[in-house]
């Protein structure tokens, strides 16, 4: 017989075949975090064959192993059904250090198959075994988190947005191919020095082959272990950003920055955001919520706009844009005319223009803030053009409010909920 076939041989004694692998030990590995439509992960098998997530064998031939990581159709389609809140449904990814952490103690309890009277096969059985652990519990974790992390292109649109602003275009996608590079390195390496374990012939070479082995795994996993710090990253903040239901009425506050959109959420709403005198408090969309007549509404507060062409503005601002593009809200439009806010009131009236026209199909709220601090224009003698009627009173109907006084809020709620009743009878109505 010949040492090709001797050694295969010897894995065919030591190969767990991926049926049998406790799923018990892998939740505590992983958390556990079930896979999309319910399936469970199974777990990668040091053999001639792997299983694909939708329970595929892919033949390996003996050369590199992969693992296919396509959906099933009906997983497609549940991924294609879902509406925003997909970040909420995210893998708890583990810090690298725990992962490879868990791997070896596991490694190291993994005893030779009984039976194997000869020392040196049972040594080389048992550093087989040990190698075959270690890169299936690095690995597993890895193909979990790149099947459950959402594919953009199922996204809600809204949603893709907040993803591609908040890490850049593309970077996403980068992110989840070194993941998937660093898992199938790991079973490139373990599969390698496994086979050599598997074909010592003494006890000692054995020994030796196992530690170069574990050694080789573990700098394979070091090497691109921050491809999954960036990811716990990525996980950490899109788990953050605030869940919108398009099926509930959603007022968005909108104006340059500094104008008192926050102090105004404060007062209609749950939400608690900072309140600062500086440009961009806002850094990203908070939520609140309103109970008026035992109904509840979302109120928005977005970061400020400032009067620049669309394509200059930074990610700050384009996430305002995102939640009007793609989300079904009604607009509550603050404008600041005191001079307080560190925006012109003739560029916020170029602002106000560009964005009404842009989202005219809105339902429309106009509000001047900080009433206090202006002087009265009452007895103005002439006001020749809209310009300059807009630095005076502001948008014509809209509603002078102050934070500070108390002045035209109660108006302000009143208005916001005829608003928004207006917008329940326009969403359409949630499916099942």
């Amino acid at each position: 017989m010949s040492s090709t076939s001797r050694a295969f041989n010897l894995l065919q004694k030591w190969c767990i075949p991926s049926s049998k692998v406790p799923v018990r030990s892998t939740r505590r590995a992983l958390g556990f975090i079930p896979a999309i439509n319910g399936m469970r992960s199974s777990s990668v098998c040091f053999a001639h064959e792997l299983l694909s997530p939708t329970g595929e064998i892919v033949k390996d031939g003996g050369k590199k192993s992969t693992v296919v990581l396509s959906h099933s159709p009906k997983a497609e389609k549940v991924l294609n059904n879902q509406g925003v809140g997909a970040f909420q449904k995210l893998p708890m990814v583990m810090p690298a250090i725990d992962i490879l952490s868990s791997a070896q103690r596991k490694a190291r309890n993994v005893s030779p198959t009984k039976g194997i009277a000869n020392i040196a096969k049972r040594e080389r059985n048992k550093a087989a075994k040990q190698l075959d652990t270690l890169m299936k519990e690095l690995a597993v974790p890895l193909r979990t988190y790149i099947e459950n992390f959402p594919n953009k292109k199922y996204l809600h649109p809204y949603e893709c947005s907040l993803i591609e602003l908040t890490f850049g275009d593309g970077n996403y996608e980068q992110i989840l191919g070194r993941v998937d590079s660093l898992r199938k390195k790991l079973i490139s390496v373990g599969k390698e020095h496994a086979s050599l374990c598997a074909q010592s012939s003494t006890k000692r070479e054995a020994e030796e082959r196992l530690g170069e082995g574990l050694k080789k795994v573990q700098e394979a996993f070091n090497q691109g272990k921050n491809a999954l710090d960036d990811l716990l990253y990525v996980a950490k903040s899109l788990r953050a950003m605030p869940v919108i239901d398009p099926h509930l009425p959603t007022l968005c506050l909108v104006g340059a920055p500094n104008v008192g959109k926050s102090s105004l959420v404060r007062i209609l709403s749950s939400g608690k955001p900072e309140v600062c005198n500086y440009p961009f408090t806002t850094r990203g969309v908070l939520m609140g919520h309103i109970m008026l007549n035992y109904e509840r509404f979302q109120v928005t507060d977005t970061p400020g706009l400032l009067r620049r062409h669309e394509d200059d503005r930074n990610n700050i601002e384009r996430l305002t844009l995102a939640v009007l593009s793609h989300l079904p809200t009604a607009v509550l439009y603050v404008h600041d005319l005191s001079g307080d806010c560190g925006t012109s009131a003739d560029d916020q009236f170029f602002i106000y223009k560009e964005i009404k026209e842009k989202y005219s199909n809105r339902l429309w709220l106009d509000v001047v803030s900080k009433c206090d601090l202006l002087e009265d224009s009452s007895t103005s003698a002439c006001i020749s053009n809209e310009l300059d009627r807009y630095k005076a009173f502001g948008p014509e109907g809209a509603i002078p409010v102050s934070v500070t006084s108390g002045m035209g809020i109660e108006e302000l709620k009143a208005k916001v909920y005829q608003l928004l009743l207006s917008q329940m009878t326009q969403i359409p109505a949630k499916e099942g």
